[in-house]
């Protein structure tokens, strides 16, 4: 059983972003009859908003769904470092694509940087928009070292704004860094909220709650159907801006994208914090950077990924942030702590444009690898030109059709067998607990009726009994006791203790056990 661990003081009980805690965002209806719109874009974060902006701007009649609530997703439990600095990505890019796609992926990321900073003035956004400069840096004098020397030399072959530095800001002892100037961090839902504004004097409409879960197969115009066809939405084109795209079209997203989780801690630092962004190129991974909130400073600390659903205790992994930030810091509280979850594409590229080479009416945006202010951005700039009929110069570069040989092929093989691990090992797992142990807010899979089932026990002790296995291809779900969640190790769905759906690809909830059947 895997139980609660005993909790550092200074952690909140319960995961909550900062964005969301700070950002009051107007409630939208849920889809509630047919309707007719030149343009449906789903998921309503940073890229549907964007996207949808956009072509509100330009003229179409756009409609924008979201299965939960507006900017409850990745986009609402992000770092909000707005930065071109993605990690060492810019050799790896280089060697794979060639130099010119890998300047290609930089210009894009400054243009969506660009157009962030201009559309923050034009809006009159109240964001917190404050230019850091970035740090990639190790601490390690050897491989990681000689890699992020190798990424340094990409800088200055691709003409790339950096210096490298052996210090840095912090009271941290580095072998290496590279100091990219001239970034930015902001609140993103800020931001964003004042774009929704400007979408709905557009002419825009949203609903909330409204769960797309099927495509019509037709020439005729596109048909969108909500969950369980209960109502449909006629367009000429459609966007799936969520995580996993709504829709596969044979495009076999399923086992072109991999789920990683991380975790972030908003600690109140006991030293003064001396600026800028860092993201640390060792494992396990550390980000840093502040926010104002109160009119006092807080020290976001960032890491500890892993892939969703692979890890035995997920509570540890913002224990451990809190123990790295207070070390380096000193940490007077911990307001909030919070996790969320991004995809990764088998090139690390993310995937911008239609959904197939033969589906040319509906369109995709994913696979950010944490990067999802820029990358964002840029896809929803893109999208804005390909659904209008212009040409985009990045389009080429983005395209969910490339197959890259090396290294597509390598994982995408890897990423399958470990699905099929997962498939095969979650069925004859014959680890389990008895109810009678599990306590008021404990966990654990136990026998029901002589299959694998998930209990919980609120704090009042009451039991919720699901059946484990995802409700998207069968795998067996894990406990995510920091989130208190069921997620699926194979493609990232997250479902509540009650069974609910937390995120997709999954769109039914885990089916529910009644206790007294056993």
């Amino acid at each position: 059983m895997e139980q609660d661990m005993k909790r550092s003081s200074g952690l909140p009980k319960f995961p909550e972003s900062l964005w969301r805690a700070t950002t009051d965002l107007k409630a939208f209806p849920r889809l509630a009859e047919d309707i007719e719109t030149d343009i449906a874009i789903v998921g309503a974060g940073i890229t549907g908003i964007t996207t949808a902006y956009l072509l509100a701007k330009a003229g179409r009649r756009v409609t924008l769904l979201d299965a939960g609530r507006i900017l409850d997703g990745a986009t609402g439990f992000t770092t909000a470092k707005v930065t071109t600095q993605h990690g060492m990505i810019y050799n790896e890019l280089m060697h794979h694509f060639g130099e010119e796609n890998a300047r290609l992926y930089y210009e894009a990321g400054a243009e969506a940087m660009d157009f962030i900073r201009n559309l923050t003035a034009e809006l009159g956004a109240e964001c917190d928009l404050v230019t850091e400069d970035a740090y990639i840096y190790t601490t390690e004098d050897d491989k990681t070292k000689s890699q992020l020397e190798d990424e340094y030399e990409a800088y200055k072959k691709l003409g790339i704004p950096g210096e490298w530095t052996d210090r840095l800001p912090l009271p941290i002892q580095v072998t290496g860094a590279i100091k990219m100037p001239g970034q930015f961090r902001f609140h993103p839902l800020a931001y964003l909220k004042a774009m929704v504004q400007e979408f709905l004097k557009l002419g825009g409409t949203i609903y909330e709650n409204t769960t797309i879960d099927e495509k019509a197969d037709t020439d005729g115009p596109v048909i969108l159907y909500t969950e369980r066809g209960q109502h449909k939405i006629t367009c000429q084109q459609a966007v799936s801006a969520s995580h996993f795209p709504f829709y596969d079209g044979k495009g076999m997203y399923f086992a072109r994208l991999h789920v990683d989780r991380s975790y972030v801690v908003a600690i109140k630092p006991e030293t003064a914090y001396p600026g800028g962004m860092y993201l640390s190129v060792d494992q396990p991974a550390r980000s840093l950077r502040s926010v104002t909130y109160q009119g006092e400073e807080l020290v976001l600390v960032g890491g500890e990924d892993h892939p969703t659903g692979k890890s035995d205790c997920t509570h540890r992994h913002y224990e451990n942030l809190e123990v790295f930030g207070g070390e380096l810091l000193g940490a007077r509280s911990i307001p909030y702590r919070w996790s969320t979850q991004d995809l990764i594409t088998l090139d690390n590229l993310p995937y911008i444009g239609q959904l197939t080479s033969k589906e040319d009416r509906v369109y995709v945006a994913t696979g950010y690898r944490k990067w999802g202010m820029t990358n964002g951005t840029a896809a929803a700039l893109i999208l804005r030109d390909q659904l209008l009929g212009q040409d985009n110069r990045y389009s080429e570069l983005f395209s969910p059709s490339r197959f890259k040989s090396d290294p597509s092929l390598k994982t995408l093989v890897v990423e399958n067998a470990g699905v099929a691990k997962e498939l095969i090992s979650g069925k004859f797992d014959m680890t389990h607990d008895k109810i009678s142990d599990i306590g008021p807010g404990e966990a654990g899979v136990v026998r029901h009726n002589g299959q694998r089932a998930g209990a919980y026990k609120d704090e009042q002790g009451k039991l919720f009994l699901v059946d484990t296995t995802c409700t998207h291809m069968g795998c067996e779900t894990h406990w995510n006791e920091g989130e208190r969640s069921w997620d699926c190790p194979c493609h990232g769905s997250r479902f509540g203790y009650d069974g609910s759906v937390l995120e997709g690809p999954a769109v039914e909830p885990l089916n529910k056990l009644d206790p007294e059947e056993d």
